[in-house]
């Protein structure tokens, strides 16, 4: 069996998966790529045996997957690619609607924590391309955009308000936050250990890499997007590749504050995959 590999279709994940699509660390995977609620819906679905998915998605379904384990995408502070951008300050949005970006799960959800937790607000969601709205000379009150488009719509004229959501995070927390993990489907992992541990290994060896390379990573990211290289290079400095003891208590909080906003049921226990 070829692994099937799934990658956020983002700049973020540039570092881990560079050097496995280059061939500087062989690899024997067939990659799919996507938006994170796309990967979440085909490892949800079980099309996928290894994957990024959101933080969100695991602790929907904590029951069919396995954590790997030291590997995520998070910030400890301003993110940078997760924006709510606004025409006016957060507190006077309270009834008011918010665009926010199909693509995203765990960002969406970050948001309702922050309204009841943070801002005390409440507001209707509508899903959507920020880009293709604006596109069309709408101008929505507020817009929650995730990735690569937060990144290329942060200074829009438009919108004077902007707030990071990681820093909000911090804000109300002190905590990192997790917008991401990479999960293993368990049954994919009891039909084949060897290969899916291998893939495993490999994401692993790809985060290593990227993080001793992260000067020529910016370089290549900055080629593809419209920030320079020195913005590029602020960018992945607010991001975070771990998932240590610190940011699994940014996870576990998470989980715990969506419990208390009716998003999720339980709380997941995080469940790594089993040693060898």
């Amino acid at each position: 069996m070829s692994v099937r590999l799934g990658k956020i279709g983002y700049l973020n994940v540039l570092p881990i998966y560079h050097p496995l699509e280059t061939g500087i660390l062989p690899m024997d995977c067939e990659v799919t790529s996507g938006p994170p609620a796309e990967l979440n819906r085909l490892m949800d679905a079980g099309l996928l045996d290894v994957s990024a998915a959101s933080s969100v998605e695991y602790a929907r379904h904590a029951d069919k997957y396995y954590l790997i384990p030291d590997i995520a995408i998070g910030s400890r502070g301003p993110v940078q690619s997760v924006l709510l951008l606004s025409r006016r300050p957060v507190e006077e949005l309270d009834r008011r609607t918010i665009l926010v970006s199909a693509q995203t799960h765990t960002s969406a959800a970050l948001l309702r924590v922050l309204q009841a937790k943070l801002w005390k607000i409440r507001t209707v969601f509508t899903t959507g391309s920020a880009t293709d709205v604006l596109g069309t000379g709408e101008r929505p009150q507020a817009i929650l955009c995730i990735g690569d488009e937060a990144l290329n719509l942060r200074y829009h004229p438009d919108y004077p308000y902007r707030i990071d959501l990681g820093e909000a995070w911090r804000e109300l927390t002190g905590l990192p936050f997790i917008f991401g993990v990479w999960i293993v489907s368990r049954e994919s992992w009891n039909r084949d250990r060897e290969k899916v541990e291998q893939a495993a290994n490999l994401l692993l060896a790809g985060k290593h890499w990227g993080e001793e390379n992260i000067a020529d990573v910016c370089v290549m990211a900055a080629e593809e997007s419209c920030l320079n290289d020195e913005e590029m290079c602020s960018y992945f400095d607010g991001l975070v590749y771990d998932l240590g003891p610190e940011e699994q208590r940014g996870m576990r909080a998470f989980y715990e504050s969506l419990v208390e906003t009716g998003i999720i049921e339980r709380v997941p226990e995080l469940v790594f995959l089993p040693s060898a």
